[in-house]
């Protein structure tokens, strides 16, 4: 028998005995999509509306140095490269939906967590090298006008922001979604072979 196509809602309607909650599975997969669109629109978003602030204020301000100029490109690319990096989950979250077989799920989960892993690896740390950079080049301009002991101060507190983020936020973020994911692919793999062993 092929079960490549179980359509899990009839199954658990033909199991006797206690089967598990059909609804809870099938509402687990729904909140992780929704909570997972939901997270990616808004940081779109909030990097959309960063990218449009920085835009405005090179815009308005004359900057001397180059190194400022270089900066902010900096800062822009890594916004405009993460925002288009992250689109490309979005239709993958919008296919799924809950008339799919369990090997269908599997393989929609599993495609999410390749990019997400692409996303939270690669993307992510060319993002917060071109931030960084970018950042420390377009300070650079500004620290000049500041006594020695307050540009050190300045450039410690963004270089202590930007590690807090890289070290300690990311990686929580990363384990937290990751969890979640892998443990759906767990029930849908189980689901899957359960049925195989009971052919």
């Amino acid at each position: 028998m092929n079960y490549d196509n179980i359509d899990l809602s009839t199954i658990w309607k033909q199991q006797k005995g206690c089967p598990p909650d059909i609804e809870e599975l099938l509402s687990k997969i729904k909140q992780y999509k929704k909570s997972s669109l939901r997270k990616l629109i808004i940081t779109n978003i909030l990097l959309a509306a960063t990218l449009g602030f920085i835009v405005y204020i090179w815009h308005k301000y004359q900057y001397q140095f180059i190194s400022t100029k270089i900066g902010i490109c900096l800062i822009i690319i890594a916004i405009v490269m993460f925002i288009l990096a992250s689109k490309k989950l979005i239709p993958i979250f919008n296919n799924i939906d809950n008339t799919k077989s369990n090997v269908d799920y599997v393989k929609s989960l599993s495609l999410i967590k390749v990019k997400q892993k692409i996303l939270q690896n690669k993307v992510s740390r060319l993002y917060f090298i071109l931030l960084f950079s970018g950042v420390c080049l377009y300070m650079y301009e500004f620290s000049l006008k500041m006594t020695i002991g307050w540009a050190i101060f300045s450039y410690l507190i963004t270089f202590i922001w930007i590690g807090f983020n890289w070290f300690y936020v990311r990686p929580k973020t990363i384990k937290k979604e990751q969890a979640s994911l892998e443990e759906l692919i767990r029930i849908y793999r189980s689901i899957n072979h359960q049925l195989t062993e009971k052919e």
